[in-house]
């Protein structure tokens, strides 16, 4: 008879500690600033809720996770298309002329340094003619390649590297407005920066 009431303890136990998951996994997704995430934690939490709500026999958490589960999925799996097209658009292609209406063109001499470490972001960079040196860690960007993003996210909100050009440049750039703007409202960027 002990051993009984130890297995149903320990199957109460298991039950309790998927619901707190499935509240910690959708408090997450509240927190995430990118859809991709949020979507991920919405499935994890939903078949976490649905699984604690049916061993519970709670039918408003299990309807409304049942409802819940299909619409991420299905926002999930748009999103993962959007991400492949987004690869494979840079992997063919490999420009961002998609994004060339919303940059403004800058013209550097060699030597002249597009940002210095410590700098607040203000812009996004696509290198368009020439190569920029990240002086701390001795890469040099070449043409295509788009760089800068890193200081948006940062806790500092400041540049962690400089950025030098090594010969004359040209240089589109995106302010941050428009930046932030199109990295939360177009999932394919977003996922391209990632």
């Amino acid at each position: 008879m002990g051993e009984g009431v130890w297995q149903r303890v320990a199957g109460m136990v298991w039950i309790e500690m998927l619901g707190w998951l499935a509240a910690a996994l959708n408090l997450c997704a509240y927190g995430v600033k990118t859809m991709l995430p949020l979507r991920m934690l919405a499935v994890a939490s939903s078949l976490c809720f649905l699984v604690y709500s049916v061993v519970n026999s709670i039918y408003p958490t299990m309807m409304m996770h049942l409802l819940l589960l299909p619409l991420n999925s299905a926002r999930l799996f748009q999103l993962l298309i959007q991400y492949r097209k987004a690869r494979r658009a840079w992997q063919e292609e490999g420009t961002l002329d998609w994004l060339r209406p919303l940059l403004r063109p800058t013209y550097l001499a060699d030597g002249d340094y597009v940002f210095h470490k410590g700098d607040a972001p203000e812009y996004l960079y696509y290198l368009d003619v020439g190569s920029v040196e990240l002086e701390e860690i001795g890469v040099v960007l070449e043409a295509g390649e788009l760089f800068g993003e890193i200081a948006f996210f940062t806790d500092a909100r400041e540049r962690t590297l400089s950025a030098r050009c090594r010969g004359s440049c040209q240089i589109m750039r995106i302010n941050e407005n428009d930046f932030m703007r199109l990295y939360y409202q177009n999932p394919a960027f977003g996922v391209f920066l990632t």
